[in-house]
């Protein structure tokens, strides 16, 4: 299903892109302000973001401003469409960081090569992993970088599914990949549920980072971990369920008992800027992360130690 949000004031947009798709294929789902499109992107996968309007268009095109300077939003390629812009509106569109902007008469098949080649090439954009459409580890290092800039109280908080590689081996990679995707899934949801205004990436592989303010830590890691041990057992056989464990073979080769999958978090809290560099945090939550997976099950551990 192609994700088509919408914002159109005076344009009967949505018939025009309809016509390009075929029936059933298409979902348009409508927004107004910014706020209303960042639940929209929280609730689908948006594959395109399109702005009709006629008249000044300054309205719009400040919409297109908030929405590339929003570092989850930025990612959704948008395009805007005018019947007839003046050219100070088509050079300010393209400034604010439109993807494109279409003008003029509408022209069904062009429009509709322009609109699809822009959707697909978002979607080879090396900014967010392809698996579970979340930003990757440069949005993640760009978004702390932000934080700190702003001298912001913040919770950063590393995801890693424990025993991950035995439950792929064991089961294939394409049922690693929906364990991935499901994991992706509950902390998104969580975060966004709990915390609007959080930002969750994923970093690669199981390997997964949430950033929320400090005092939403508990709730946020609580409610992901009660999720998550919920339904990944159902992601094995009744017997290994019942079991409570797997038998494949290790990093070495040798047959080996493994738990159910389990999830670690570990925690750094940036309180008072007690950090300045990335550099520093990402060196803490490497060795927090490590003691987090020494313990049994799922859990959430939040670095007390000052910075080293």
């Amino acid at each position: 299903m192609f994700h088509c949000a919408c914002r159109q004031s005076g344009i009967d947009i949505t018939n025009r892109i309809e016509r390009s798709y075929k029936k059933g294929t298409i979902s348009f789902h409508y927004f107004n302000t910014l706020n209303e499109l960042l639940i929209l992107s929280q609730r689908f996968h948006l594959d395109l973001a399109v702005i009709a309007a006629k008249g000044d268009f300054l309205k719009e095109l400040e919409l297109v401003r908030l929405m590339k300077s929003h570092i989850f939003l930025s990612i959704i390629p948008t395009v805007l469409y005018h019947p007839d812009p003046p050219d100070d509106i088509l050079i300010a569109g393209f400034q604010n960081g439109v993807d494109e902007f279409l003008h003029g008469e509408w022209r069904d098949k062009l429009f509709e090569v322009q609109m699809k080649m822009i959707a697909e090439r978002s979607s080879r954009d090396i900014s967010f992993n392809p698996s579970t459409a979340l930003p990757g580890p440069g949005m993640i290092e760009k978004e702390i970088k932000r934080l700190l800039k702003l001298e912001a109280d913040f919770a950063v908080c590393y995801a890693d599914i424990d025993d991950f590689k035995a439950y792929n081996d064991y089961h294939g990679y394409y049922f690693g990949d929906r364990m991935i995707r499901l994991t992706a899934r509950i902390i998104r949801d969580v975060v966004f549920d709990l915390c609007p205004e959080g930002f969750v990436g994923h970093i690669g592989g199981d390997d997964f980072m949430f950033i929320i303010p400090p005092e939403q830590v508990g709730p946020v890691c609580e409610n992901i971990i009660k999720v998550f041990d919920t339904i990944a057992p159902y992601r094995y056989s009744d017997e290994d369920r019942l079991r409570g464990t797997i038998q494949t073979r290790n990093r070495k080769g040798e047959m080996e008992t493994f738990s159910l999958l389990s999830l670690s978090i570990a925690v750094l809290i940036n309180h008072h800027n007690a950090f300045t560099h990335v550099g520093e945090m990402s060196h803490m939550l490497a060795d927090l992360k490590k003691y987090s997976k020494s313990l049994k099950g799922s859990n959430f551990v939040v670095e007390r130690r000052k910075k080293y």
